[in-house]
């Protein structure tokens, strides 16, 4: 992959439907996870600059590229300063997330009990900085976190490889005695 940003994303993209190919989950995460690292400790750049900006409000959510056959999506998340997401979980699909730019702060959570109760119980677990080419797989039942900017002066990005096109999960909504569970339609950004 050289520095002309449509040819490394079609190599990227190359590397990616091999790497779906892997029958076994935890393998293919494994193997999307390296192909992140990889490329973004390498400094290559497979986004353009209209899909690194921030939007307001919100964190910005950019289709990058949907495989024709289903089997995965790759979304540029850009979040601005202070922005960050819900407690959520990414709808029983496995997922993967890089570091792109800046740097992000990752609160994992385990699920005590019951996914189907009306209230539902949270243990947080490990809150990281991550930095550039710092990535991290989710897969189901370990899908929970939240994730925020940590950078101070400016936006950060990050790209997230689904084990198919994530078009809602759900969020936990703090409550009485736990959090609620609310569906999060999610779309994408001009």
């Amino acid at each position: 992959m050289g520095t002309d940003r449509k040819a490394n994303l079609t190599a990227f993209i190359t590397a990616l439907d091999k790497a779906v190919a892997i029958p076994e989950c935890e393998a293919r995460c494994a193997k999307v996870k390296e192909l992140l690292e990889y490329a973004f400790s390498h400094k290559i750049d497979v986004l353009e600059e209209e899909q690194m900006l921030p939007a307001d409000g919100t964190y910005a959510r950019r289709l990058v590229h949907r495989d024709p056959e289903g089997r995965y999506s790759v979304v540029a998340m850009v979040w601005d300063k202070g922005q960050g997401t819900a407690l959520h979980d990414h709808a029983g699909e496995w997922c993967v997330e890089c570091v792109y730019r800046g740097k992000i702060r990752v609160t994992s959570f385990d699920l005590i009990g019951s996914p189907d109760d009306a209230v539902v119980q949270f243990k947080a677990e490990d809150s990281i900085l991550a930095g550039v080419a710092s990535a991290g797989a989710l897969i189901p039942p370990f899908e929970y976190h939240v994730l925020e900017n940590a950078k101070t002066d400016g936006p950060s990005v990050t790209v997230h490889g689904y084990g198919h096109e994530l078009t809602h999960c759900n969020i936990f909504v703090p409550c009485d005695g736990g959090y609620r569970r609310e569906r999060r339609e999610l779309g994408y950004t001009a």
